[in-house]
């Protein structure tokens, strides 16, 4: 590259035209701003650079040391070990040394948030070189470094505060995430098991077997299709439900409003794994107390088809209570004058809550609907508590007849290991909640509204 296309390069990058103090801090963090007898700055950017070639360099065997037989490159530096094992995954050496595929894929991801952050400061660093030279050109005055940080701590407190807890999140959050994203263009299952075996790239080929398998694809279309079913049912029925119970409640003619409030909350104030394992114990098919009382011999969670009415009734009454109480507030906020203006032109009761109420309800409520409908599409603990995702289902692969994604990705990781495809199961839910879920958002009045 030409030394003109090279200057363009990083005008456009850096927004403004490249001066020698923007060079030399390309290379050395802070020379661009010792040039420019600010050393305080200097200091600072310079201290990030050192810290970096100084953990490179204690890291290695230069310093370290090497062991008798060790690999080469165990004796490279942090970074660079850290992303020669990101892109081999390990490799077999013998003897006593192992490679462990996920602590090197860890260590790999780890480098390179540390060489974003690095590359941050080395673009703020050139900037900055940059702008106090070309101030100076213009205004005959260097800015000091007292000013410079007092200049940043007005300007950028948010960020500066902030920042430690931007690093911690990429690291404790973000970090697990890309993890498991990983994880799906691997060859890591029961077959692959590290540290006693090493794991592979395998590119999309995890996701080829989705559609190219037939095992595979009934599965996902079976599971996705319920899945879908489920979250849509259980949102519909426990929000039309509390619509409908807060409706009740708040006509005039109840009377001990409270009481019937605090009676219909219970089952929201009980810990939800204590109702699923009394429900799963009272509808037992042989033993329940349900069946005994009947004197019947009803399936209530061995029947597919009677295992997910059952599975929806009981999300019902634990659900309901929720959207009972948010109406309830709702409906008592509203302004009372509406419905006398409708009264005299003629509007009756069900047409005042038709074209008045449920509108506004609507309106209000369609964000919760829409985190209710996700929070249903991965609500693990009804399935998992209540029917474990059964009953069996002999031509799903690792799934049953009640799984829903998020369970059968559990059945793969617990008890069959398959780590590569419940990633591809994660990477695919996120894909089809996320699309779902932003198409509903961009479409709602709120979101509407905030742009």
């Amino acid at each position: 590259m030409s030394k003109n296309k090279t200057q363009k390069w990083w005008q456009k990058l850096i927004g403004q035209k490249m001066t020698a103090s923007g060079w030399l801090s390309f290379f050395v963090f802070g020379l661009g701003q010792l040039k420019n007898k600010q050393k305080g700055k200097a200091i600072f950017f310079f201290a990030f650079q050192f810290v970096y070639v100084a953990v490179e360099i204690l890291s290695s065997s230069l310093v370290t040391g090497s062991l008798p037989g060790q690999p080469e490159y165990w004796g490279y530096g942090f970074f660079r070990k850290s992303l020669h094992g990101f892109v081999t995954l390990g490799e077999t050496t013998g003897g006593r040394f192992r490679d462990n595929s996920p602590v090197m894929m860890i260590e790999g991801i780890i480098a390179f948030f540390l060489l974003l952050i690095l590359f941050v400061i080395w673009m703020m660093n050139i900037k900055d070189a940059n702008e106090s030279y070309l101030s100076y050109k213009r205004t005959g005055k260097m800015q000091s470094s007292k000013d410079f940080y007092k200049e940043v701590f007005e300007t950028g407190f948010a960020y500066v505060v902030s920042a430690p807890a931007l690093i911690l999140m990429l690291f404790v959050s973000i970090l697990p995430i890309i993890f498991s994203f990983l994880t799906a263009f691997t060859n890591w299952d029961a077959y692959h098991n590290p540290p006693a075996d090493l794991i592979e790239w395998v590119g999309f080929a995890n996701f080829a077997k989705i559609i190219e398998l037939p095992g595979w694809r009934s599965t996902f279309l079976g599971v996705a299709g319920w899945t879908v079913t489920w979250a849509f049912l259980a949102t519909f029925t426990t929000f039309f439900g509390g619509l409908l119970l807060a409706i009740v409640i708040n006509n005039r003619r109840v009377v001990c409003k409270k009481a019937w409030r605090t009676i219909l909350i219970l089952p929201w104030a009980i810990p939800s794994m204590v109702s699923l394992m009394v429900f799963k114990n009272f509808l037992n098919q042989t033993y329940g107390p349900l069946n005994r009382m009947l004197g019947m011999d009803i399936p209530w969670l061995n029947d597919p088809l009677i295992a997910k009415i059952t599975l929806l009734i009981i999300n019902f009454w634990l659900g309901v209570p929720y959207f009972m109480m948010l109406m309830t507030g709702m409906l008592t906020s509203f302004d009372k004058t509406v419905y006398e203006a409708a009264t005299v032109d003629g509007a009756n009761t069900r047409q005042c809550f038709w074209k008045i109420t449920f509108p506004i309800l609507l309106q209000q409520v369609k964000p919760l609907l829409i985190m209710s409908f996700a929070g249903n599409f991965n609500n693990f603990g009804v399935v998992f508590f209540l029917t474990g995702g059964g009953p069996r289902n002999i031509a799903y692969e690792y799934a049953n007849h009640t799984d829903i994604l998020i369970t059968w990705i559990y059945n793969m990781t617990k008890n069959v290991k398959m780590y590569n495809m419940a990633s591809v199961m994660s990477i695919l839910i996120f894909i089809l909640i996320g699309g779902i879920s932003t198409w509903n958002f961009m479409r709602s009045d709120a979101f509407k509204e905030d742009n």
